[in-house]
């Protein structure tokens, strides 16, 4: 079946091969108003600034649980011809039936960030990403060697059932069940808003002062917990992770406030993602994934040129 669906991609490309060997690429993110995106933004620029064949248009919903508006955004982009799609999808069954219709169209889409359902395999020709699992037990190792292996962690994160939520989330918490006997306090979910956050953070703070660790899953995740750590006068008293890396993540790593923050490659992601659609459009074999990578940066590495590169 994948050899037939292959073969049907390429007889699709064949016939629409004038349309597709210069044009627009779409980049389609999760929401805009997100400093993460906007860094995929400005990797996706540098990507198309080194080339003079394609242009790109940036897009994504006001918010990521709008998640009706972003397939409504795939499928226009279909509508109007474009010579490929990078796509990081905010529901991994919603976004699976517009990335089919844009491979039966001769489209190739390429995903960034998070996950299709497995059904969707073979609808799209590379997926770029953090590898989220390992990023979280990466994060889980961090939390039991700062708070020890006893007591209580929250566990604030986003979007439930997102690629990237399963296996950051998941194996966070999975690694620390198997190898401490730290209690896993939610975990509680903002829909990616930091006033949400914040306000779910103040609360847990509140009715659970014995909280050794809390971590942040994204980046307004994060900014919103931090927030209310430090409102509730509890910075240094509790250690807190956290995930992304804008500029409020870096100024809570400076002041203690925040242990450590695990950064993607946010830029990466756009500038490669973008290549990897130049690419299949130039004839070219692209890997089926590329793993964009995560550091993990505190207050000794921060202004290495390691975490320089992933910080925005």
């Amino acid at each position: 079946m994948r050899s037939l669906k292959l073969g049907m991609f390429a007889s699709v490309m064949a016939l629409s091969a004038g349309l597709a060997q210069a044009g627009e690429i779409a980049v389609i993110v999760k929401t805009t108003s997100s400093n993460f995106w906007q860094n995929v933004n400005k990797g996706a620029q540098a990507a198309i600034e080194a080339q003079s064949e394609h242009s790109f248009t940036f897009d994504g919903p006001a918010t990521e649980s709008a998640v009706a508006d972003q397939v409504n955004m795939v499928e226009n982009a279909i509508n109007r011809g474009v010579s490929g799609i990078v796509l990081a999808p905010s529901d991994p069954e919603a976004l699976a039936p517009a990335v089919k219709r844009a491979f039966e169209s001769g489209i190739p889409v390429v995903i960034i960030d998070s996950a299709l359902t497995d059904s969707a395999k073979g609808t799209y020709q590379a997926f770029l990403s953090t590898d989220n699992c390992a990023a979280g037990e990466e994060v889980a190792k961090r939390m039991i060697a700062e708070a020890g292996t006893e007591g209580k962690v929250a566990v604030m994160s986003y979007v439930a059932g997102v690629g990237s939520e399963i296996g950051r989330v998941g194996c966070f918490s999975e690694y620390l069940a198997a190898n401490s006997n730290l209690e896993i306090v939610g975990p509680y979910y903002s829909q990616s808003q930091m006033a949400l956050a914040l306000n779910q953070t103040t609360d847990i703070l509140a009715s659970n002062p014995d909280l050794v660790g809390i971590f942040g899953a994204n980046e307004p995740t994060a900014v919103g917990m931090g927030r209310a750590i430090m409102q509730a006068g509890k910075a240094g008293e509790l250690v807190a992770l956290g995930f992304d890396g804008n500029e409020d993540l870096q100024q809570f790593v400076r002041e203690g406030l925040m242990e450590a923050t695990a950064v993607q490659g946010s830029f990466a992601m756009g500038e490669l993602g973008v290549n990897a659609v130049i690419d299949i459009l130039a004839g070219e074999k692209v890997d089926s994934f590329i793993n964009t990578g995560v550091v993990l940066v505190d207050q000794e590495n921060i202004d290495t040129d390691k975490a320089q590169n992933v910080l925005y």
